[in-house]
């Protein structure tokens, strides 16, 4: 080689090199959010802050639809050998993510010093859908829990104490009879309640048959439990509010309105999650409360909403970068500035310890509810092949309550796709 080509060659190189040393890693990040608005600009944002404090890491926010349109996709591109590095996902999936083999234990991620500490700090009850075969799976991010919201001033109008929510069934049934308003016509104008029965009528039921005492799978998630008689008890009861009792909008209620139903006056009282805590506080024009949901047999609520995943198609740079970003976005602060800017939980014990997590508190108490209101919930129903039991389930929900089949009937009949479904799973 002569000499000058040798220096071409070095100067090549020099030239190179930094080049590709500054270039950051790149990392995929997929979040259920079916159009633009303020969460999708929040996401934008989180991963924007990120990148600037992590210089070599960029993360790409996908909002990729629905939570079932994110798995779909996510599960699609990671087969073809693509896909995201890492996704906020339902964290009742766990069980079909894994066995797809399609994510990485993220507690074998953290560092052996700092897991222990690390997974302590979040929430205990958010965490009983990340742990399955002895390993911690996913971590809590866009949590919540369905509560209790009533119109304070449709309270006053019906006689009722505006400060005194409904404590117990019975307690539901009299007042929402009160606050069901009809014109001269007989037409309804105002609702007593509703409960949304749309998209996830599975994890909406769970707070019935929670506070009637019933589980509804176990917790390997080898086996649904949906023919019991107190998970049939507690499906005639939401069918009663609307067939016998009239104080419920008859068929099936939207999801996607029931908030917007809310801030309407055309229901005095909704059970949706705190997910719309935000929302319903920016938006409403007349005073509200937020309580725990009522209590039968006991108290109960469903612990819903997404969690952090790793998943098993990247490398060990990747998974670092994604572990990183992960624990950033769950530090205290950050934590409690997601729950306060769009009413999910914040997610660990230190963040409602912090500054700005304590001083909202103190000005908007009903920010504490769902995290006081854990303490009397399950794991949310999860089982192996999740997606097509929890449609079977589904599907017996709503037939019940469009009045196509008996409650009884229609838990037999989910029970029996269950079982079929989940045979393979067992010993």
């Amino acid at each position: 080689m002569s000499a000058r080509l040798a220096v071409l060659l070095c100067a090549a190189l020099l030239w190179i090199g930094p080049s590709q040393r500054a270039r950051a890693l790149e990392l995929t990040f997929y979040y259920p959010i079916a159009v633009g608005g303020p969460i999708a600009r929040l996401v934008d944002q989180l991963a924007s802050d990120f990148e600037r404090e992590h210089p070599g890491i960029k993360v790409k926010p996908v909002h990729a639809g629905s939570y079932l349109e994110t798995l779909s996709k996510a599960q699609t591109a990671l087969r073809a050998g693509q896909g995201p590095h890492l996704a906020v996902l339902l964290a009742s999936d766990l069980f079909s993510l894994i066995d797809d083999d399609l994510i990485v234990p993220i507690g074998d991620l953290i560092p052996e010093g700092e897991r222990e500490a690390w997974l302590d700090g979040f929430l205990p009850a958010l965490l009983a859908n990340s742990r399955a075969q002895g390993r911690t799976w996913s971590v809590p991010f866009q949590r919540s829990t369905v509560v209790l919201y009533w119109n304070k001033a449709a309270f006053r109008d019906a006689g009722l104490d505006p400060e005194r929510p409904p404590a117990t069934w019975d307690e539901t049934v009299a007042m929402s009879g009160r606050l069901t308003r009809r014109d001269a016509d007989g037409h309804v104008v105002q609702w007593g309640m509703h409960v949304p029965s749309s998209a996830f009528p599975y994890a909406m039921f769970q707070c019935f048959a929670t506070q009637n005492d019933a589980r509804l799978a176990s917790p390997d998630g080898t086996q649904a439990m949906l023919d019991q008689p107190a998970v049939i008890e507690a499906l005639a009861f939401w069918t009663d509010l609307s067939r016998r009792h009239h104080v419920h909008p008859p068929g099936i209620v939207e999801w996607g309105t029931a908030a917007q139903d809310f801030l309407q006056r055309k229901v005095a009282m909704t059970w949706v999650t705190t997910g719309n805590l935000a929302f319903i506080r920016d938006n409403a024009r007349f005073e509200f409360g937020v309580a725990m949901l009522p209590a039968h047999k006991r108290r109960g609520s469903v612990p819903g909403g997404g969690n952090f995943y790793v998943f098993r198609n990247t490398t060990p740079e990747e998974r670092a970068a994604a572990t990183t970003f992960i624990r950033w976005a769950t530090a205290p602060e950050r934590a409690a500035r997601w729950s306060i800017d769009t009413g999910y939980i914040a997610v660990t014990k230190a963040a409602w310890q912090t500054p700005a997590m304590r001083d909202y508190v103190a000005r908007f108490p009903a920010a504490a509810v769902a995290r006081d209101q854990l303490a009397h919930v399950e794991a949310e129903f999860s089982t192996h092949e999740n997606q097509r039991v929890a449609k079977a389930f589904n599907d017996g929900i709503q037939a019940a309550l469009t009045g196509a089949k008996t409650p009884a009937q229609a838990m037999r009949d989910a029970q029996r796709e269950a079982d079929r479904l989940l045979r393979p799973y067992r010993p």
